[in-house]
């Protein structure tokens, strides 16, 4: 059996197209899920050796997915699928354990290398990505002064997603009492005290996507 693959990504139509394209390299897709939340409990499930993530998706977005799937595989390598070279994309994912960033522009040979260098242990760069931010987060870059916590960036990503406070209380199998709260508190922290500003926070810091 070839390396043991699970593919994240919102459009059943690009999972099929991978799975051909990853199949004739040898790899083994052993599952597939639609959303960020699926993918982290699919992968607390069958344990693989390499996550392929879409930056872009609905409920947890491709960066919070490897950060809660890092923190409970450190041995999965994690690979971000993603439309964007921007160093804010790059450095956010090294916090949060990714290690190959590839461009859905960029030619199929690039995601079977990226897998192939991640399991190597190296960091995958896609053309037009800096090095650079590598550089800076293997020195110890400082963490921003409004780091946000996973939870906080979830909360954040489902206000921006137009997400009721009803429905992020049960996405996040809380009450709406707890998750009125976790609102306000990001706010808070945020010094930001209206949805629409939460929303432009959120598409500048790439936790959503125009």
């Amino acid at each position: 059996m070839g390396t043991r693959v699970i593919l994240v990504d919102d459009h059943a139509i690009v999972r099929q197209g991978l799975t051909a394209l990853l199949e004739r390299e040898g790899f083994t897709i052993v599952g597939e899920a639609g959303d960020g939340m699926q993918a982290v409990q699919l992968a607390k499930e069958l344990r693989p050796e390499v996550a392929i993530l879409d930056c872009g998706m609905p409920i947890l977005n491709g960066i919070d997915a490897g950060r809660a799937i890092h923190e409970a595989l450190p041995t999965t390598r994690l690979v971000l699928l993603t439309m964007h070279t921007d160093d804010q994309y790059v450095l956010e994912g090294l916090r949060a354990g990714i290690r190959g960033f590839v461009l859905k522009t960029q030619a199929a040979a690039d995601l079977v290398r990226a897998i192939r260098d991640v399991q190597a242990g190296t960091v995958f760069l896609g053309p037009g990505m800096s090095k650079a931010v590598v550089d800076a987060y293997l020195s110890g870059a400082p963490e921003p002064t409004e780091h946000l916590t996973p939870r906080e960036r979830q909360v954040l990503q489902l206000v921006a997603e137009g997400r009721t406070t009803k429905e992020i209380a049960r996405l996040l199998g809380v009450g709406v009492k707890t998750a009125e709260s976790h609102r306000m508190h990001l706010m808070e922290k945020l010094g930001i005290h209206d949805t629409a500003g939460l929303v432009r926070y959120a598409i500048r810091k790439g936790v959503v996507q125009l």
